[in-house]
């Protein structure tokens, strides 16, 4: 992989050949990250400080795009070596706080032009989204969350950044062409099954208790859950973001119960977002899986990839 790194002023530095890096990919949250270590002089040490975005590219194809968080140059006997960490777009959003704000409607584009755009970040593919109203931004909130909030919770879209760092609005794929089979060369394989932390029910009211909502996971309750979460909300929260906000716990608390993990030694098998088809060689595997994380590496024991997968 070649590493590109853009300075504050725009200007580009092309890292050295790099002998290790590791990229980590996922929906949105947890955040996108990278780690690469290249051989270098040090000659040029002032830079460091100059760094503000990397770019990683594979066989002539944008990877990653993200934000520079650590640099670091280290001499030893084995010579000096330039380490770069960092994460994902979405750490912009992530890092910055909110102003607190009451939309009395707020559309997508009131959105993105308040917490999205003035951080540099574009948007790729978007969605259809209603306008909602009202919607309130509470303070301490960072931009992310407000984000993911109207997102998830008004338009069932789960946003996330892809390749070339823009924010992606849209449905998640409903395809995908990989396939793991019995030629497929798979080091580990982890299939896990979680019922802490998935709720049954939640129970919704706001604080003066006259409007309460109820909304519960048929599927995890029949199969003898029970976990109860009361959310309490604001009384200018209206009916429909009540029921809304009680899904959405829902979906989130559900996202972790059933887990794929496979080990691979091919590189960016398959990205966030895709479904995969893994065959019926391994029992309680089989069947179309969704990708909801992927990590990337290269080091001196070769290539490795590894898939965490979940129900589409």
């Amino acid at each position: 992989m070649t590493g590109f790194l853009t300075c504050w002023d725009g200007s580009e530095y092309q890292l050295p050949q790099l002998y290790e890096w590791r990229l980590c990919y996922g929906l949105g949250s947890p955040c996108d990250s990278f780690e690469v270590c290249a051989l270098w002089d040090g000659v040029r040490a002032d830079l460091l400080a100059q760094f503000t975005r990397f770019r990683g590219v594979w066989k002539d194809q944008t990877v990653f795009t993200g934000v520079v968080d650590e640099c670091e140059s280290c001499r030893d006997g084995n010579g000096t070596r330039l380490m770069i960490r960092g994460r994902g777009m979405a750490a912009l959003l992530l890092d910055n706080e909110a102003v607190g704000a009451d939309y009395q409607v707020a559309t997508l584009d009131d959105i993105l032009r308040d917490h999205v755009t003035p951080y540099g970040i574009t948007v790729g593919e978007r969605g259809t989204f209603p306008a909602v109203s009202p919607f309130s931004v509470d303070t301490g909130s960072s931009e992310w969350q407000v984000v993911e909030r109207f997102a998830r919770c008004y338009g069932g879209i789960s946003p996330r950044f892809d390749r070339m760092g823009r924010l992606i609005l849209s449905p998640l794929p409903q395809s995908g062409g990989y396939t793991l089979g019995a030629d497929t060369a798979v080091t580990s394989l982890t299939l896990r099954e979680q019922r802490y932390g998935r709720y049954s029910q939640i129970f919704v009211r706001d604080t003066a208790g006259k409007t309460t909502q109820t909304v519960q996971d048929a599927d995890f309750t029949a199969r003898g859950g029970q976990s109860r979460k009361v959310l309490t909300m604001p009384n200018k929260t209206g009916y429909e973001a009540m029921r809304y906000s009680a899904r959405y716990q829902l979906e989130r608390s559900a996202e972790e119960a059933r887990r794929l993990e496979v080990s691979l030694t091919e590189l960016f098998p398959a990205w966030p977002g895709e479904l995969v088809t893994v065959s019926d060689q391994w029992p309680g595997c089989g069947g179309r899986w969704s990708v909801r994380e992927m990590e990337c590496s290269w080091n001196e024991e070769g290539a490795s990839s590894t898939l965490v997968l979940g129900t589409p």
